[in-house]
C-alpha cells in the first residue's frame, strides 16, 4: 500500500478573534465572577492534497469560515446550555441565568451566544468552534480533510487547543 501524504494548513489572522464575557463553574459550588477577554483563535486543517488544486483547503475560504463564526461569538456574554449548575430561562428579549439555584444575572437576549457546551472555558469553546468548522468542511465537500485543528487563546500565553479527526 502506498504511503499516505499529509499536510497542515494554518490560519491565524488578526481579524479572527472575539471579545466576549463570560463565567465559569468550579468543582464544588464556586462560580467566578462575569468578566471578558479578547480572544484569538487558530485553525489547522491535515489531510491531503486536491488533486487538481494541490492545497489541502483554500486559504480565502477557511478565513471567510473562521471569520463568521467569530464573529457570531464576538462581544457577546458565552453562556453555556449543557451546566447542570447554571439554568438559562428565556423572558421576552432577556435571559435569566441562575447559578446553583440563585438568580445571578439578566442580561438582553440579543447580547448572549447560548453555546451547547458545559462550561466556557477555553477547552470548551475550541472543541465548539472545532466542531462547527468540521460541520461547515463536511457540506462543503472537502473530501481531503483528514483532521481539524483549532486553538483559543484568551490573554497571550494561555489557550487551549482541540484536535479533531474529520471521518
Amino acid at each position: 500500500m502506498p504511503a499516505r501524504s499529509e499536510f497542515k494548513v494554518a490560519v491565524t489572522k488578526d481579524n479572527l478573534v472575539f471579545a466576549s464575557a463570560h463565567f465559569i463553574t468550579f468543582p464544588g459550588h464556586r462560580c467566578e465572577t462575569l468578566h471578558g477577554h479578547n480572544y484569538r483563535t487558530r485553525v489547522v486543517i491535515e489531510g491531503g492534497l486536491d488533486a487538481e488544486a494541490h492545497y489541502v483547503f483554500d486559504f480565502s475560504a477557511l478565513k471567510d469560515l473562521m471569520k463568521r463564526l467569530t464573529d457570531e461569538i464576538d462581544h457577546k456574554v458565552l453562556l453555556p446550555t449543557q451546566n447542570p449548575k447554571i439554568a438559562v430561562r428565556e423572558q421576552g428579549d432577556s435571559l435569566t441565568v441562575a447559578v446553583a439555584g440563585k438568580p445571578k444575572y439578566v442580561f438582553p437576549k440579543m447580547d448572549c451566544a447560548l453555546l451547547p457546551i458545559p462550561n466556557t472555558t477555553v477547552e470548551m469553546l475550541a472543541q465548539y468552534l472545532a466542531g462547527r468548522v468540521c460541520r461547515e468542511l463536511a457540506g462543503s465537500g472537502a473530501v481531503h480533510v483528514r483532521a481539524v485543528e483549532v486553538e483559543v487563546e484568551e490573554t497571550f500565553g494561555q489557550s487551549a487547543t482541540y484536535r479533531k479527526s474529520v471521518t
